[in-house]
């Protein structure tokens, strides 16, 4: 790979410029395309594609005039082969729609040259490893957490389970717990790559958190911590191989 060709896209000219500046600087990106809003962006995204030489990832603003980032974000995610977005942004309310996009990232500004080459890390894995490798990656990124008009981000990591409340799921950690509004059909396709599995209608586990499996009866059942958490009868035996191959990975390492 030559390097990566993105595009970045923002109204106001210092930040489009300190943002450019960035990412020249990194080794890892090959072009930069620039578009002071959203209509423009989609015209060099289609002179990208007519060219043969698509971009490979948009460096978005939120609040812009015109087509703001969050529905030309959305406008992307439907494109045939979409380009990876990152959003870059002065403001933190909008990383839930950020996150339903499944965007790589969610920079805020100032943007930070170590944020802003993580950002480019996630874009790299995303861009490069087919889907049969990437199933290995191990970080499932943060989630947004809203509470009382402040917005935390939970990284992924930290999570032990989560269970589904209606059109809201619960994410359990060591410190507490955390609801958000997503469903646990959608955690479900963006965590299984990172070790959470499926083990009832009602819940998503992390494999690493599991400390034990319980079979009685016919009734099967996990421990996390001082939690017991049921597994359907149809997620038993999955689960349980699943977790004997983890174990014998760990011997033979």
């Amino acid at each position: 790979m030559n390097g990566l060709r993105v595009l970045a896209v923002d109204d106001e000219i210092p930040a489009l410029e300190d943002l450019v500046y960035l990412l020249r600087d990194d080794p890892r990106i090959g072009e930069v395309f620039t578009a002071r809003d959203g209509a423009a962006a989609l015209r060099a995204l289609d002179r990208a594609i007519a060219d043969g030489r698509p971009i490979d990832a948009v460096f978005l603003d939120i609040r812009m005039r015109g087509l703001d980032g969050v529905v030309l974000g959305r406008l992307l995610s439907r494109f045939a082969d979409p380009p990876r977005v990152v959003f870059v942004t002065a403001y933190e309310e909008h990383a839930v729609d950020a996150f339903e996009i499944k965007a790589e990232d969610y920079l805020l500004k100032p943007v930070r040259p170590e944020r802003l080459a993580e950002a480019v890390r996630r874009v790299c894995v995303s861009s490069d490893l087919p889907e049969s490798e990437a199933a290995g990656r191990t970080d499932p990124g943060t989630i947004p957490v809203e509470l009382g008009g402040v917005t935390r981000f939970v990284a992924g990591s930290e999570v032990r389970y989560v269970e589904a409340q209606g059109d809201y799921a619960r994410l359990h950690t060591a410190g507490g717990s955390h609801l958000v509004r997503i469903s646990l059909a959608t955690l479900e396709d963006r965590w299984s790559s990172a070790g959470f599995v499926r083990v009832h209608r009602s819940h998503l586990v992390a494999l690493k958190h599991i400390d034990e499996l319980h079979i009685d009866s016919g009734r099967c059942v996990v421990r996390i911590g001082e939690t017991e958490i049921p597994v359907s009868r149809r997620h038993t035996r999955a689960l349980r191989d699943l977790l004997v191959r983890r174990a014998r990975r760990g011997r033979s390492g």
